[in-house]
């Protein structure tokens, strides 16, 4: 029986370990997911495929009462503070955990998970006191600025230029921004807000109200150069907001607790190829 020569033997290796290369890069290829980290009340959203290199998040601006839409914003919040349970792993965390405590005693857990192309938010509220909170709403603040390409300091114009990439539905459409009719009376200027049905209209920010009513909580915008969908979206939904520092909200939608009431609170947000379609059937698939 013949011997294979070195050469050949030195061949079979390299191949071999190619092949066992190509099978842990596969292996490995589901667990790849986007960079996420939170500080300092900033959710930070990060990867190579992220337009701009990351994205930040004012998370959270504000919880809300209610009765909100004409009123001085320093009488609708409510106060909180939150506080980092865990990060795993910790070197590139996969898995944020955050605990907020609002100033009239309700909890908010989340737990924020990164995936390949999306993070995906579980909210649990609590509200463990005797009395009951006027907890209504809360915003994720989605900052654009360098997703979108745009100066930030233009983010107060009637019309900033990053809103021409943002969009939501109307009528199961999508509509980019500046939608018409334009609102521009409210007793904060400027923005624009958009109400589903089912919200009552005195509950929500106050910014210029919308006539247009949206028919889905998913909204996003463009990256510059068209290639790139960034997308929001919660259930239950108070509004969807174009605000004034170059970004835009899904806020969602928590209606106040009962004494010794929890609730329960999804969101996504998705950044991924600009495919209009596939990003509706995976907003359907993921809130039925």
């Amino acid at each position: 029986m013949r011997r294979p020569s070195s050469l050949a033997f030195v061949a079979a290796v390299a191949i071999i370990t190619a092949i066992c290369a190509t099978t842990v890069a596969t292996a490995a290829e589901p667990d790849a997911h986007l960079a996420i980290r939170w500080k300092d009340n900033y959710l930070t959203i990060a990867g190579p495929d992220v337009p701009g290199g990351d994205v930040q998040i004012l998370y959270l601006e504000a919880y809300c009462r209610p009765g909100s839409t004409d009123r001085d914003w320093g009488e609708t919040v409510i106060g909180h503070k939150t506080e980092l349970v865990s990060a795993e792993p910790a070197d590139n965390p996969r898995i944020i955990k955050l605990r907020d405590v609002l100033r009239d005693g309700v909890t908010v857990e989340h737990t924020i998970t990164a995936g390949k192309d999306e993070v995906d938010f579980r909210l649990v509220a609590h509200n463990p006191t005797k009395t009951a909170s006027e907890a209504h709403w809360a915003q994720p603040c989605i900052r654009l600025d360098k997703f979108t390409g745009t100066d930030p300091a233009k983010a107060r114009e009637l019309h900033p230029p990053y809103i021409r990439n943002c969009f939501l539905f109307v009528d199961g459409k999508l509509t980019r921004l500046p939608t018409e009719p334009w609102a521009k009376g409210a007793r904060y200027t400027p923005g624009q807000v958009y109400v589903p049905k089912g919200i009552d209209r005195n509950d929500v920010n106050p910014r210029p109200l919308s006539k247009l009513v949206p028919s889905s909580g998913l909204c996003g915008c463009f990256s510059a150069d068209g290639k790139r969908i960034l997308a929001v979206a919660w259930e239950p939904y108070q509004e969807i907001f174009q605000g004034v520092i170059t970004c835009l909200h899904s806020d969602f939608r928590l209606g106040g607790l009962k004494p010794g009431e929890t609730k329960q609170v999804r969101g996504k947000i998705y950044i991924t190829d600009a495919n209009v379609e596939r990003l509706v059937a995976r907003h359907a698939r993921d809130f039925p």
